[in-house]
């Protein structure tokens, strides 16, 4: 029997779209002997049919396009062309991944004439997929994608703030599966935990908070099993002297308060040089007004809740509020895209992820303090450089370290790359043609012929 449920409120209204049931420990073992009983079939079906699979799978997803981003909309907030972008960059990855799934191959070694020696990739087993809110479909769709293509079994748990579209998306898939080749389980950290103790799970792959994969990552290391793991960012943003400042502003600000700064690479603090200074905090500000009409809200009243205590704190601490700050009085859960000047390294807006529309600044003298500002932290997922000087962003690049550097571009790049996080931000490919070797294991073969 279940034991308690999930309460799932539209963020813009506050009106409750639906409960649902948390898996308890009965149900997680079920789904888990499930896909541990069709793990070997799958794993010996061939990769064209595999990936054949994952065709239909995104041609679902495309029909059902629209009611995807309407349940994504009514639980998270997230804008309707926002959630329709989030589908179609989950279609392209489904696709992706069935055309690169046959192609990902081992390889041949130099042995003894009479003797065959190869290296060949075989899947992992039974990966548990646990995947974050803040963009449910696509990323999902990347680990779901490249850990069935590549011949493993899954159990998929979508976040508990959007598990209505994570389980409708997740559907989709494993309509064009064998049955017990993907389960998809409801429920809030303590099923998370379920997946990451239990000994039926080869791979834990977790799109989410630090503090979650903290913890998945111990779960594992204690059995021996491979954690995947993206996990929180504080990606700080430098601006250099030089730059055209009203450009450099609405990178700011697409880069602070898109999605309500609920992107996992959103910009969360911004160093800019003293020279161009007070122009960019003019110019963001104005910004930020545009961008008032223009985000939908936080995903909860808790997550709003957390993103007004750093604002406060930094206000505080000394910080001036040019934008924003209030949580205003309407429905829902909405904040203010929120500029803050004089900010610096004691507040707690400057040393840990806000995951809201806030853009604190701190002004330094020169172009070689703001890489050392923003170098100095223990996330190291991404950073971005606004820079005219070849030299400096040759310089930015080398020596900051996260997993991503985005030159003059907050957002973009090319199809394919895949970057592995850092310290506090997790380990692995999380995507790219190189999660196909997270999620599969090396096996060397040496093939001699019998003695006589």
């Amino acid at each position: 029997m279940h034991t308690s449920q999930l309460q799932i409120v539209d963020p813009r209204t506050g009106d409750t779209v639906t409960r649902v049931p948390v898996a308890d420990t009965a149900e997680c073992s079920r789904a888990l002997s499930r896909v541990r009983a069709s793990a070997t079939g799958w794993s010996r079906t061939s990769a064209a049919e595999r990936a054949a699979a994952l065709r239909a799978g995104a041609d679902a997803v495309r029909d059902a396009a629209h009611q995807l981003a309407e349940l994504n909309e009514r639980e998270t907030g997230k804008l309707r062309d926002d959630a329709l972008g989030g589908v179609d960059a989950a279609i392209n990855t489904l696709i992706q991944y069935a055309e690169l799934g046959p192609l990902h191959r081992g390889r041949s070694l130099h042995g003894a004439w009479s003797s065959t020696d190869l290296m060949v990739p075989e899947p992992r087993g039974v990966v548990a997929v646990i995947t974050p809110w803040n963009d449910p479909v696509a990323v999902a769709a990347g680990l779901l994608g490249a850990a069935l293509v590549a011949g493993n079994t899954v159990v998929h748990k979508p976040s508990e703030r959007c598990p209505r579209t994570g389980r409708a998306f997740a559907e989709l898939l494993a309509q064009n599966l064998p049955a017990g080749v993907l389960e998809i389980l409801d429920g809030d950290a303590s099923v998370g935990s379920r997946l990451a103790e239990s000994t039926e799970v080869d791979v834990v792959a977790h799109v989410g908070s630090t503090s979650a994969g903290l913890a998945i990552a111990q779960a594992c290391a204690s059995r021996g099993a491979k954690a995947l793991l993206e996990n929180g960012g504080n990606d700080a943003l430098v601006v250099d002297d030089g730059v055209d400042v009203r450009w450099a502003a609405q990178q700011a600000a697409l880069g602070a308060f898109a999605n309500a700064g609920q992107i996992c690479v959103s910009v969360e603090r911004i160093y800019v040089v003293k020279s161009v200074a007070d122009e960019f905090l003019t110019s963001l500000t104005e910004e930020a007004g545009k961008w008032a009409t223009q985000i939908g809200p936080v995903v909860d009243e808790r997550a709003r809740d957390a993103v007004h205590r750093q604002v406060s704190d930094a206000i505080q601490g000394g910080a001036r509020v040019l934008s924003g700050g209030v949580i205003g009085d309407g429905p829902g859960t909405f904040y203010p895209p929120t500029v803050l000047a004089d900010c610096t390294r004691a507040m707690s807006v400057m040393r840990e992820e806000t995951f809201g529309p806030v853009a604190p600044v701190q002004v330094v003298p020169d172009f070689a303090t703001a890489i050392s500002e923003a170098s100095d932290d223990e996330y190291g997922l991404a950073a971005t450089v606004l820079t005219t000087d070849m030299e400096h962003a040759q310089e930015a690049w080398r020596a900051l370290p996260v997993g991503t550097v985005k030159i003059n571009a907050v957002f973009g790049g090319a199809p394919g790359g895949a970057s592995q996080p850092r310290r506090a931000s997790g380990s692995g490919f999380g995507f790219g043609p190189e999660l196909l070797d997270e999620l599969t294991v090396m096996k060397v073969v040496h093939w001699s012929p019998p003695g006589h």
